[in-house]
């Protein structure tokens, strides 16, 4: 992902915003938060033709240096785009890149009603650690979330 397909990325982003069972945010940064958010790699997104049709990406769980090979994950796919595998290729592809920027865990935090979502990590070797209960209010309603995770088969086995 570069900064050239951000409006894509933005668009598809902010239609899970609206869509109200993707995040907690209610707003969509502009590139710049958003950049400074993430890690400078993995960050993927996936192409049909030169239309981007979803994305992910990484972001820090702390700026402690003791957590720096654990990241969180976010995955986008466009709305017309669901369905097809692009979710499964786009974790798949950052499940690896992780791994060799030397990531040893990686966590999803996801709303329980998120069924798709779930499947889609379990896939990839994502196992429920629990849930958390009333953990922030949403669009005026307390919402609980499943911690998600992901430990490397390869990188901090040691």
């Amino acid at each position: 992902m570069t900064r050239a397909h951000w409006p894509d990325v933005q668009a598809i982003y902010a239609r899970g915003v609206r869509e109200g069972n993707a995040t907690f945010e209610e707003d969509v940064p502009e590139w710049e938060a958003w950049d400074v958010a993430h890690h400078p790699h993995s960050r993927l997104v996936a192409l049909d033709g030169e239309r981007v049709i979803g994305w992910a990406a990484l972001s820090p769980v702390s700026r402690r240096a003791c957590y720096a090979g654990v990241a969180e994950v976010s995955v986008y796919v466009a709305s017309d785009s669901r369905a097809m595998g692009v979710g499964s290729a786009l974790l798949g592809a950052l499940v690896e890149s992780a791994e060799r920027h030397g990531i040893w865990t990686l966590q999803a935090s996801v709303f329980p009603e998120n069924d798709a979502t779930r499947r889609l990590h379990a896939r990839h070797g994502f196992r429920e650690l629990g849930q958390r209960e009333r953990v922030a209010r949403h669009r005026g309603r307390w919402r609980n979330t499943l911690l998600l995770e992901r430990r490397s088969g390869t990188v901090g086995v040691d």
